[in-house]
């Protein structure tokens, strides 16, 4: 990986986590306001995909044959890693406490790396597995799990947010689609607000709105602009920026860049709710980062990850191999 190409993949890596991480307190309002979760991420997705289709068109030169080479890979980012996360989340939100479905979904680089140890039986580096240790030790002390018994079912659905989460890092790795980051997202956006539309429709996420003014950045904003901004920054742009990185850096840095949303999620709370961040918050988010550096710090090879969980979902572009015969790994 060339530097300026490294420094680029970083840079947009934590803007796509401030941008997620952002998502929380600009939608706060909403929900405060009468709105449900589930109706503020429909919207959300909803205005994101309108922001980019016709960029995405653009990107694709208004040639949709990429998309269609590429519709079961497309349809299984939409569904799992936009909706199903969402959908997922939600639901074991209302059954466990949210720092405890908070702390199971991010999970998902430590599940990578233990994933690709299993199915390549290539032990990773002590750098990688210390990286994964103080990392998630970093997120329990930012997300601070609460103690009490559990709901099982919403612990399991949250495992299924987690595992959505990993295929986004997989499927978003994947540069051998012949389909840019910017129109994967804006497809993957717009499949994923149909498929939560249905699931608003047939009941299976509470849809309530509340088209009042609201609190919003220290003053009163009509409903529409915390739609707007969290469908455009923290949506539109956050994906955008994630795929773009991770592309660049591939999925086992990049998904430990993801931590870093949890720690802008706590700075935006602070800086815009005035939710105060406390010493052990603090000293979280700075194991967070640690573990960031250690991953960083990997002697580079075929990522691993990447090789393990290759999804051969569909055909792609003729000539093109798959990620071990790009690797030099196929036999």
């Amino acid at each position: 990986m060339g530097g300026t190409r490294g420094i680029i993949g970083i840079a947009l890596g934590l803007a796509a986590g401030l941008a997620f991480g952002a998502g929380g307190a600009i939608v706060k309002p909403l929900l405060e306001g009468g709105w449900s979760p589930g109706a503020a991420v429909l919207f959300r997705v909803t205005v994101a995909a309108v922001l980019l289709a016709v960029p995405g068109l653009i990107a694709l030169k208004f040639d949709l044959r990429p998309l269609w080479r590429a519709k079961w890979t497309v349809l299984v980012y939409a569904v799992i890693a936009v909706a199903g996360v969402q959908l997922a989340f939600y639901t074991a939100i209302a059954r466990i406490p949210v720092s405890t479905a908070l702390l199971i979904e991010y999970l998902a680089p430590v599940a990578l790396v233990l994933f690709a140890w299993v199915r390549t039986r290539h032990v990773p580096q002590l750098v990688v597995l210390a990286g994964s240790v103080v990392a998630i030790a970093g997120l329990v002390l930012v997300v601070g799990p609460a103690g009490g018994a559990l709901d099982p079912f919403g612990v399991v659905i949250a495992g299924v947010a987690m595992l959505g989460v990993a295929v986004y890092y997989v499927i978003g790795e994947r540069d051998d689609l012949g389909v840019p980051p910017i129109a994967l997202a804006a497809s993957g956006l717009a499949i994923g607000a149909v498929v939560l539309g249905i699931a608003a429709l047939v009941g299976l996420v509470p849809l309530e709105v509340a088209f009042v003014d609201v609190d919003f950045l220290g003053g009163t904003a009509p409903w529409w602009v915390p739609v707007l901004t969290v469908g455009a920054f923290s949506t539109a742009f956050a994906y955008v920026a994630g795929i773009q990185s991770i592309r660049m850096l591939g999925t086992r840095l990049s998904s430990f860049l993801g931590l870093s949303e949890v720690v802008f999620a706590a700075i935006v709370s602070w800086a815009l709710l005035g939710e105060a961040i406390g010493p052990v918050q603090a000293i979280g988010g700075l194991l967070i980062l640690g573990g960031i550096v250690l991953v960083r710090l990997e002697r580079r090879a075929p990522d691993p990850a990447a090789v393990a969980l290759d999804i051969d979902l569909v055909p792609v572009a003729q000539g093109a191999g798959s990620a071990p015969e790009r690797a030099g790994l196929a036999p």
